[in-house]
């Protein structure tokens, strides 16, 4: 009788790109794979400001990790949140949504856990300021976007009309730049003529950011030109700024000359700066390995901790060469963090190539027929440069279904400027508790 052998333990921590490429990579070997993500699905998360304007749905750009792994059979996928990492024990805490422990035994642990907002010390503008890089927050930032526009409409005066009417965005990299392009267009053309009161074309939409260029990451030719198209669309960019306070009714800016100014805004929207989640600082202790200001944890060049081989960090949570947090490069080190592990258990003894990322290029969606693309030495922009953001996104949208619900959605949206996933929800408020109470209801029968 043969012993029972136990196939070699992986632990995936993350369902982005970097955790469905690496486990995409181990699909035909004979390891045990579980992917541990603190929610369900796969998030496409460079179109989720087209969610959270209204072109696509949450299910255009959410798959359910189980459907996207399902033909994997050596995958399995867990919905909890790591917390801690035992490297003695090879032990990943982690914890369940009802606030259950569980312990994964591991031979071989990827971390992919990607990157949270960071608002640099200052977590209270949270609260009026929310983030994207969730789905919920994608579909927070839709909420307060059509709620800002219906609430102007029935404004009681004039300055809180403008208030209302007025959208502030900090930070001005990809994110900030693509929603401020679709917010202005929301206004001039998706809502034109749906209101009685006012005139939505109205609407201001500000854009802050720090440096002296927006999407400065692109070259400065890409940058004057997206700049240049973000203020025909009207958009109006503060450069040189630096956000000091938010409440409900606005923000505090500083300039590079002391100056500090307000403004009044009831909807601001925060696309600036990412840290690591608190478990990459927990690996980090377990490890003896070093972060970067933003947390990220610094590896070899093969993506190993130093002094854990059997540890490997992908993605925007790793510290390379400082590399990019696109997503072509976690697709690419979560795709090579699998091969390494696979080339491991089929016993090939050379040492592995260090990672090379080969660069796919950058782009950012600023308005219909109009992006920006960065492809090594090609840089295209205005149409040209939309067919190729298009072309981008269609070939990385996981699964057929989404691609052709992209495909329809973004032709209503372009053909025509309206928005089929306009719809919002609004919490409910505390009438109900202050209601005068109704009749009674009579007694039981005897």
């Amino acid at each position: 009788m043969q012993d029972h052998v136990t196939p070699r333990r992986v632990v995936i921590l993350g369902g982005g790109f970097a955790g469905l490429f690496a486990a995409r990579a181990l699909r035909r070997s004979p390891v045990a794979v579980t992917v541990v993500d603190r929610r369900a699905h796969h998030l496409f998360q460079p179109l989720l400001y087209q969610c959270a304007s209204g072109i696509l749905s949450e299910g255009q750009i959410a798959q359910p990790l189980r459907g996207v792994l399902r033909r994997h059979h050596n995958v399995s996928c867990l919905l909890a949140e790591a917390t801690d990492v035992d490297v003695k024990a090879r032990l990943v805490h982690a914890r369940r949504p009802d606030g259950g422990a569980v312990e994964l035994p591991y031979d071989d642990l990827i971390v992919a856990v990607g990157m949270r907002q960071s608002y640099f010390g200052h977590d209270e503008f949270a609260a009026h300021a929310p983030g994207m890089k969730t789905l919920d927050d994608a579909l927070d930032i839709r909420r307060r976007i059509y709620r800002a526009f219906e609430m102007a409409e029935t404004a009681a005066d004039d300055r809180e009309r403008r208030q209302w009417l007025t959208f502030a965005l900090v930070g001005g990299g990809p994110t900030g730049v693509e929603l401020a392009g679709q917010i202005r267009e929301i206004a001039g053309h998706t809502l034109d003529r749906e209101f009685q009161t006012i005139d939505s074309a109205q609407a201001r939409v500000l854009l802050f950011e720090g440096s002296d260029e927006v999407l400065g990451a692109f070259g400065h030719p890409l940058a004057h030109r997206a700049a240049r198209t973000l203020r025909n669309l009207g958009v109006e960019l503060h450069l040189g700024t630096m956000v000091t306070d938010i409440d409900e009714h606005g923000l505090t800016v500083r300039h590079h000359d002391g100056r500090t100014t307000r403004f009044d805004a009831r909807t601001v929207l925060w696309t600036a700066g990412v840290e690591a989640p608190p478990v990459a600082a927990a690996l980090a202790r377990a490890t003896g390995a070093d972060q970067d200001r933003a947390g990220r944890i610094l590896v070899e060049p093969d993506l190993t901790v130093p002094g854990h081989p059997e540890i490997r960090v992908t993605g925007d949570v790793m510290s390379l060469n400082r590399l990019p947090g696109l997503a072509e490069v976690a697709m690419q080190s979560g795709a090579y963090a699998g091969r390494m592990v696979r080339h491991a258990v089929e016993g090939r003894t050379k040492k592995p190539k260090p990672f090379k990322y080969v660069d796919l290029g950058s782009a950012a969606y600023i308005a219909r027929g109009r992006a920006v693309v960065k492809a090594g030495p090609l840089h295209l922009s205005g149409f040209t440069g939309w067919l190729a953001w298009l072309f981008i996104h269609l070939a990385f949208l996981t699964g057929f279904r989404s691609r052709l619900g992209a495909v329809l959605s973004w032709s209503v949206a372009f053909a025509s400027s309206s928005r089929r996933e306009r719809a919002f929800t609004m919490p409910d408020t505390d009438a109900s508790a202050t209601r005068a109470p109704g009749p009674k209801a009579p007694p039981p029968p005897p």
